[in-house]
């Protein structure tokens, strides 16, 4: 819970600080710029909040780490559902209705997850999981996401660390094997969910586990 509300908090106050020139710069995901991120920021608020109020029935099929199914193909930006994030972006027209629909449901998202019963079921994706395992997994959510947000951005603020260091952990679970020592927390999490290609060095640290990357979560 703690990761969770302090890697949300953290995401939140750096869109908050994001001037309106920010809001039409690239950012880390194929094909949206920083506009486009921020609405999807919204919607998954939304569906934090949808899920936190939809109770199942156990046992649990699912934790914070098969949560996650990596796809076969990179995200071109060009699927459907991305598309239509890219007009509902536009549709807000000025930057300052987004930061304020995020910041509204953003807020209401984090007061419902600090008030959810931690060994509480819940459902989504028609699996099951406790609401704690179900907010450790948005942990790499909302870590992943703010590297996006400030990835042509070099003067916004990083992610916190234990939140970094939690998704680490998890990409690494979910990959099977560890990621050398070599490698900060930021970067694992960006070469290996493809974010960013590995350089010839990188390659040789990774060794065997170059053939299993990049992991491409969604």
């Amino acid at each position: 819970m703690e990761l969770f509300s302090q890697s949300w908090t953290a995401l939140l106050a750096s869109v908050a600080e994001l001037s309106d020139e920010d809001f039409a710069r690239p950012s880390g995901c194929t094909g949206w710029l920083v506009r486009d991120l921020v609405c999807h920021l919204v919607i998954d608020a939304q569906d934090v909040l949808i899920t936190l109020a939809t109770p199942a029935d156990g046992p649990p099929t699912r934790d914070a780490v098969t949560y996650w199914e990596p796809a076969e193909k990179p995200p071109t930006g060009d699927d459907p559902l991305d598309a239509l994030t890219v007009r509902l972006a536009a549709a807000y027209e000025q930057p300052w209705l987004l930061k304020f629909h995020l910041d509204d449901v953003g807020s209401a998202a984090g007061r419902a997850a600090r008030l959810s019963d931690q060994e509480g079921l819940v459902g989504t994706r028609d699996q099951v999981l406790t609401t704690g395992d179900y907010l450790t997994a948005y942990v790499l959510e909302w870590t992943l996401h703010h590297l996006d947000l400030v990835a042509h951005l070099p003067n916004a603020a990083q992610p916190p660390a234990p939140g970094l260091a939690r998704s680490r952990a998890m990409l690494e679970r979910i990959a099977g094997a560890e990621f050398p020592a070599a490698f900060g927390d930021a970067d694992a999490l960006l070469v290996g969910t493809g974010r960013r290609a590995p350089t010839e060095a990188e390659k040789a640290a990774l060794g065997p586990l170059t053939s299993k990357l990049p992991l491409i979560l969604g």
